[in-house]
């Protein structure tokens, strides 16, 4: 049986995934494209995740798509809404008739003499082989078979019930029970005041705290341009929200004292009475050192002040048959607990990747404007912003992946790489302090200490160099489907020195025009 081959193969069939094959249907309805998805249905994150109350913390008008607006006006939406926007906009470009359930990317090796990656899958069990011109990993940085649970002395003690929000049971009733969510970050936070409305009680355990800024739940600019047309209104709002979110980050880095001084004086003013601000909403960390939560139209300081939530700052002695018991020797009882711990990374969804038979070190290559990798021909991926929507930086991602792959015909090339410059100094791949990045890091690339090899987390400044940049900047090669092939002889053994020739082909003439695919509608919008 012969091999299938796709021109792009993209892998993870969520926000990422579901925009990109969205971009390319687009932009190249000439190459063939699939999509390949581990799960068995479409939505990434808003699928997996079904716990009380899920929603995003960025506004709607930079989570939704740049090419295909956010309907009506909720400026942060729950999990159902956001999956029902990705789903729509995959049959609306034709995107659902393209994704392979329950396909498991879980090795591609990329072989220069032919220019391809060849990709091992397993399907419901099964091995399969698909070979790619092009392989776009969209599956995040995640686990997501696995949150992160550390172990907690004494919980196999516990009479009551244990939960991670990331395998939260369908038949789960909550109401009427004391409930105790452990951790601090947007899922607690989230779970608190959705779980409080049922529930007897609900106590978010934190052992420090995180900064909760309250923030609307529909847009007032939004509502305040709602009766002109969506081409007018939606960049109004869209970039008022992208300029807020940029205007807020850099004055954090800049004037964190007076960023911590306005953030505690609006949380001090929702807090019921007596409650101790700087002991419960007080981090020791800069704003933006870790991601600011939003909660929308101030929902859990409302559940605070009407008594059916709390918060205590504490640590774990051990847990007992009816509840925890804290370090301070406070008790309290609990009949559900929430570990609200945390994720684990997985980047790149797990893929070992190979290149002309040299494993690919993910921890020895650098990141090319932090979507492709030094070293690895034909290869690309999306990350989304820490400190913005994902989608701002999926959007860019894509737009440049269609220009790149256009550039391709254009030269008549069938390989392109990013070749790491000696010079360049290593720096951590995310500039960001959460748990779940900083126990995984030295698994991660490296950034460099300039650009391209440096993302600066602003989207005003990846437009100029991402979406409008020069693609021939000098650091990627082309070569010709009739040359030798790309060989980056000196990666992995050399980390410090160049990986990859450092000579670019001279190219003629167009590549061959690929055939489409039948019966598959057209993107428009």
């Amino acid at each position: 049986m012969s091999t299938e081959h796709v021109d792009v193969l993209v892998v993870g069939a969520g926000l990422a995934g579901i925009g990109a094959a969205c971009r390319l249907r687009t932009e190249h309805p000439g190459r063939t494209v699939a999509v390949l998805e581990s799960r068995e249905r479409s939505g990434g994150t808003w699928d997996l995740f079904r716990y009380p109350g899920i929603r995003s913390d960025s506004d709607m008008f930079t989570f939704g798509f740049h090419w295909r607006p956010w309907p009506g006006d909720t400026a942060l939406a729950d999990g159902p809404l956001i999956l029902d926007y990705l789903r729509t906009v995959a049959r609306e470009y034709g995107v659902d008739e393209l994704i392979r359930y329950r396909h498991r990317v879980t090795r591609a090796s990329w072989d220069s003499e032919t220019a391809r990656w060849t990709v091992e899958v397993e399907r419901d069990g099964e091995p399969v082989t698909i070979t790619t011109s092009f392989l776009w990993a969209c599956s995040g940085y995640y686990d997501y078979e696995q949150g992160y649970a550390p172990e907690l002395p004494g919980q196999e003690r516990f009479g009551g019930e244990i939960v991670h929000p990331q395998h939260w049971p369908e038949d789960l009733d909550h109401a009427g029970k004391r409930v105790v969510v452990i951790g601090s970050g947007a899922t607690a936070i989230t779970l608190v005041p959705a779980m409080a409305e049922t529930a007897a009680h609900v106590t978010m355990l934190q052992r420090s705290p995180t900064y909760v800024l309250s923030r609307a739940g529909r847009d007032p600019l939004a509502r305040l341009l709602r009766r002109l047309p969506q081409r007018l209104a939606y960049p109004a709002v869209r970039w008022s929200n992208i300029l807020t979110a940029i205007g807020f980050y850099q004055l954090s880095r800049r004037r964190p004292g007076l960023v911590k001084r306005v953030i505690r004086s609006q949380t001090a003013k929702q807090l019921p009475d007596g409650m101790d601000v700087d002991e419960h909403f007080k981090p020791v960390y800069d704003p933006w050192d870790q991601r600011v939560c939003f909660v929308p139209d101030g929902d859990l300081f409302k559940a605070l002040r009407r008594g059916t939530a709390a918060v205590v700052t504490d640590t774990i002695e051990t847990f007992t048959e009816g509840g925890i018991r804290l370090t301070s020797g406070r008790e309290l009882e609990a009949d559900l607990v929430v570990t609200a711990t945390g994720l684990r990374l997985l980047p790149f969804g797990g893929i070992d990747l190979e290149v002309d038979g040299v494993p690919v070190e993910l921890s020895r290559t650098m990141a090319y404007k932090a979507l492709m990798l030094s070293g690895v021909p034909n290869f690309a991926y999306t990350i989304g912003y820490t400190n913005a929507s994902w989608t701002l930086k999926a959007d860019l991602v894509a737009d440049y992946v269609c220009r790149l792959l256009r550039h391709l015909d254009e030269r008549g090339a069938t390989s392109v790489v990013a070749v790491r410059d000696p010079s360049v100094g290593e720096q951590p791949f995310l500039d960001f302090k959460a748990g779940y990045v900083l126990r995984d890091l030295d698994r991660l690339p490296k950034q460099g200490d300039r650009a391209p090899w440096l993302l600066k987390q602003n989207y005003v400044t990846d437009l100029r160099t991402i979406r409008r940049g020069e693609v021939e900047d000098g650091v990627l090669t082309f070569t010709g489907g009739t040359s030798a092939g790309i060989r980056p002889a000196a990666y992995p053994h050399n980390p410090g020195g160049s990986d990859g020739t450092g000579r670019q082909a001279e190219q003629q003439g167009r590549g061959p025009r690929r055939q489409g695919q039948g019966g598959h509608r057209q993107g428009h919008g």
